[in-house]
């Protein structure tokens, strides 16, 4: 929404406080409680859609864009002793709104203005107009993490409601959002857009910076806080609080976004060199009960939708298990040290379901894989939601007692009818004798076989093999998982094939 300097002497006292500052240019004292009250009315009010930047921007090629390099020597807090620093982005592109951002120091906020010497461009790069009503697409966070006296970016919020991280000696991967809604809905799914930041600067050894949010969209506004700190692993705590315009039936919590094109299940559909394409390989859930589940991630010939049903769960998220080059033998995207991201809800979040959405894609430049809570009931319109979770960007941010899932392939059986799933688990004390561990391997929707279990001395750890055989269907699920008497052995494995 465009908040103009009439629309913020409009406004009650209390709201006035934080966005004033962009209308006077000076100081105004801030509190994340600002943030609420700015939500809260704006959710009272008709949503508005912000203007776009002069069409020039707008215009700017891909190569254009790209060319525009935020100056490291103009980032906020820059040769200080506050141990971040902040760069920026300018609009353009994709990007055609653009986002406030305010500083927070002692308590009180001042805006950070845009300013086009921040940028080298190259020669190509078109004259681009400026006016005080411009502002950054978003904003990089960079601390010092494994090059002494020099920083690395480990995190990026821009456009819509976007955010991505990584650990040390990552590249960046898969992506997170403040909110989903309505995705996979036949009617088209809506965006809420982050449209203003306030960077709380850290005292200097200090190793979390503080980013507030304020979120806009038709259907709903919301105050998001996260406290990022940086590391092996990128760690945020998110505090959120959403006001609903209007009734929200299918709003998505905590979600992820990634990309999954081919790997053993699927590398028949794409003549490609390389083994496996893809930013993340599955889908863990540690639901209520304390079950573990893996569900590798698949590339439909039409879009699907996965529902895993729980209350209160422990935690889930895409992960990229597979960490090894050969296993990608890609040297320029380098999906072998692309991030997993895994979401450990905190306080009750009731009943509901992990929800996965995957997509058709024909190229790895889409995103088509979606994974989020999907709560029970409705969000009423007018009512107030607060949440609470946990978000860690790393190599392998939740880890297990259960021996994991390492790789899953598909194929003909050759030796007989149907279709054939091989399973590979992690090396294990729990298989010391294989004789003592027992094969569960079923589906409502096939004949199974009994399936054999062998050692694999390549990785260690044993193998599970098991023939289904779909007949006509177009779509069977399975699940297979390994026990030591009634006790589990491995994680629980799901899988849906489709024809």
């Amino acid at each position: 929404m465009n908040f103009t300097r009439r629309a913020f002497l409009a406004s009650s006292t209390a709201l006035a406080m934080a966005p004033s500052a962009f209308a006077t240019g000076g100081e105004v004292p801030f509190d994340r409680r600002d943030v609420i009250a700015l939500a809260r009315d704006l959710a009272s009010r008709p949503y508005a859609e912000r203007e776009m930047v002069p069409q020039e921007w707008q215009d700017l090629t891909y190569q254009q864009y790209r060319s525009i390099r935020f100056r490291l020597d103009r980032a906020l807090w820059y040769e200080t002793e506050t141990p971040f620093n902040v760069d920026f982005f300018t609009p353009g592109l994709y990007f055609p709104r653009t986002v406030k951002v305010l500083t927070v120091e002692r308590g009180m906020a001042s805006p950070v203005a845009f300013d086009l010497d921040m940028f080298d461009k190259s020669k190509d790069v078109p004259q681009l107009p400026v006016d005080d009503t411009l502002g950054f697409s978003g904003l990089r966070l960079r601390t010092e993490m494994h090059r002494p006296g020099k920083t690395d970016e480990f995190c990026v919020f821009q456009g819509a409601s976007y955010f991505r991280a990584i650990g040390l000696n990552e590249v960046y991967g898969l992506s997170a959002r403040g909110l989903a809604l309505k995705t996979g809905d036949p009617d088209g799914e809506e965006f809420p857009e982050f449209i203003r930041f306030w960077l709380e600067r850290p005292e200097p050894g200090q190793r979390e910076m503080v980013v507030h949010a304020l979120l806009d969209s038709p259907s709903v506004t919301g105050a998001y806080r996260f406290k990022v700190s940086a590391g092996s692993d990128c760690v945020m705590d998110v505090e959120a609080t959403l006001f609903p315009r209007e009734e929200l039936p299918h709003v998505g919590i905590a979600p992820g976004t990634s990309m999954f094109l081919f790997d053993q299940t699927n590398h028949s559909l794409f003549d490609d060199f390389r083994p496996a394409v893809h930013d993340s390989d599955g889908l863990l859930i540690r639901n209520g009960a304390g079950e573990v589940i893996w569900r590798p991630l698949a590339n439909p010939a039409r879009l699907q939708i996965s529902s895993f049903v729980d209350q209160n769960p422990l935690g889930f998220g895409l992960l990229q298990r597979k960490r090894k080059f050969s296993d990608y033998a890609d040297l320029e995207a380098l999906y072998h040290k692309r991030p997993s991201l895994w979401v450990e809800p905190k306080g009750d979040w009731g009943k509901g379901s992990v929800t996965l959405v995957e997509i058709p894609a024909d190229q790895e430049i889409y995103d088509n894989i979606v994974a989020y809570w999907r709560p029970a009931q409705p969000y009423a319109a007018g009512s107030q939601v607060d949440l609470s979770y946990m978000l860690v960007w790393g190599e392998e941010p939740q880890r297990t007692a259960m021996p994991r899932v390492i790789n899953t392939a598909m194929g003909e059986n050759t030796f007989g009818d149907g279709r054939l799933a091989v399973i590979d688990f992690e090396a294990s004390d729990l298989f010391g004798d294989l004789s003592a561990v027992s094969i569960f391997a079923n589906s409502p929707h096939a004949k199974t076989s009994d399936g054999v279990l062998q050692r694999n001395p390549d990785t260690g750890g044993v193998r599970l093999a098991f023939s289904f055989e779909p007949g006509d269907r177009d779509h069977v699920e399975l699940r297979a998982q390994l026990l030591v008497g009634k006790q589990p052995a491995s994680e629980v494995w799901l899988y849906r094939w489709t024809a």
